[in-house]
């Protein structure tokens, strides 16, 4: 018995010895003997999937069009329509031009059967502008002391691709460096720290401000004499608004950053403190002055702005002549018109009007258009007219 014990316990021992030891790797099977890959097949581009088309919408179904001024709209597309380019809308405005002015139900008849619209996609901005006229004078003093500049002869115009390829197309100004090289036109700060050259005339501050903003308006002399401002140049640079800086600066309060509520801080400050406002906003435009003829100013497009007809646009999305449906609702400022809807024409451009859904309504001249341009500033959505 104790020899079989003793057998036992020695084969216990060479179980456990084996099970303690590091087992043996298995080699990996041969190369040839591997399963091959599986085969790709590749996948052909898949073709892109244009957009569908805008539904056509016939005018009669538009926001608004029951209560339009047909024969306002017609009258004011009808002197505008020149500008167009679209075989269709030329078209239709040489009917027109043969036409002559029709009244409200017949106007509204020849609009609907010329023209269907387009509902561009997404939502944007509508704001307004206006042609002031502001005291002026042939001499500075210590309120009339910013000088109305002419065009510098050192200002040469340029395509904005040659200082920022994504803006190409735009112009810009440059003038020449030192070495010869073109370079970016002075900002505000920089052109305001040198004396005016050949000064128009004098104005306040923060109304010379405005006018160039407005991009062009009149100016009425100490001897009674009335000059239209013309848009002769800027300086290339981007427009900086200055009413949210002023708002975020608690300058102003949030709702009440309009157009008068502006100047008149600025004017409150005049000095140092509105110098330094304005000059947040880089851009500064040149002006060339003519006598005043009576006559509306003219836009971009070469033709004089109906007051509520027009509209400014961003030359990168539409054309010079295009007639749209503007829809603005939703005010965001306090003491603003709850909406406006009406038929306009692209006629002029600005240098703060950026994308498509974006629009700057021309109102008119003077103090009561520019009480209400300053209160513009609605959502939009803006419709495309095309021909039928």
């Amino acid at each position: 018995m104790i020899v079989l014990a003793r057998a036992i316990a020695i084969a216990a021992l060479a179980l456990n010895a084996a099970a303690c030891a590091t087992p043996r790797a298995i080699p990996p099977p041969l190369a040839h003997h591997r399963p091959p890959p599986p085969r790709l097949r590749p996948v052909p581009p898949q073709p892109a999937v244009p957009p569908a088309p805008a539904r056509p919408i016939p005018l009669a179904d538009l926001p608004g069009w029951a209560h339009e001024d047909h024969a306002g709209a017609y009258l004011a597309w009808r002197a505008g329509c020149r500008a167009a380019r679209e075989p269709g809308v030329a078209e239709s405005c040489a009917r027109a031009a043969r036409l002559g002015p029709l009244a409200g139900s017949a106007a509204r008849a020849f609009l609907e059967a010329n023209f269907q619209a387009e509902a561009l996609p997404g939502e944007g901005v509508l704001t307004a502008y206006f042609a002031p006229v502001y005291p002026a004078r042939s001499e500075p003093d210590t309120e009339f002391s910013a000088a109305v500049r002419g065009k510098p002869a050192d200002l040469l115009v340029i395509d904005a691709r040659r200082f920022d390829p994504g803006q190409s197309g735009r112009p810009s100004a440059a003038r020449l460096g030192a070495d010869g090289g073109q370079e970016p036109y002075p900002d505000r700060s920089a052109i305001e720290a040198t004396s005016a050259d050949f000064p128009l005339a004098w104005m306040r501050p923060e109304e010379l401000f405005f006018l160039q903003i407005q991009g062009s308006g009149l100016l009425t002399l100490e001897d009674g004499r009335t000059l239209k401002a013309r848009f002769a140049a800027t300086n290339g640079r981007s427009f900086v608004g200055v009413a949210n800086p002023m708002r975020d600066r608690g300058l102003l309060a949030r709702d009440a950053t309009s157009g008068e509520a502006i100047r008149g801080w600025l004017a409150a400050h005049r000095g140092p403190e509105a110098d330094a406002i304005m000059r947040l906003n880089p851009r500064y435009v040149f002006f060339s002055l003519t006598p005043d003829d009576g006559t509306p100013p003219v836009g971009a497009a070469g033709l004089p702005l109906p007051a509520g007809r027009a509209i400014a646009i961003d030359p990168a999305f539409h054309a010079l002549g295009t007639p749209f449906w503007i829809v603005g609702e939703t005010p965001m400022l306090a003491g603003a018109f709850p909406s406006y809807r009406r038929l306009v024409t692209a006629l002029d451009t600005g240098g703060a009007i950026k994308g498509e859904i974006r629009a700057d309504l021309y109102l008119g001249e003077g103090a009561v258009a520019g009480a209400e341009a300053g209160r513009v500033r609605h959502t939009l959505r803006l419709y495309r007219l095309v021909a039928r």
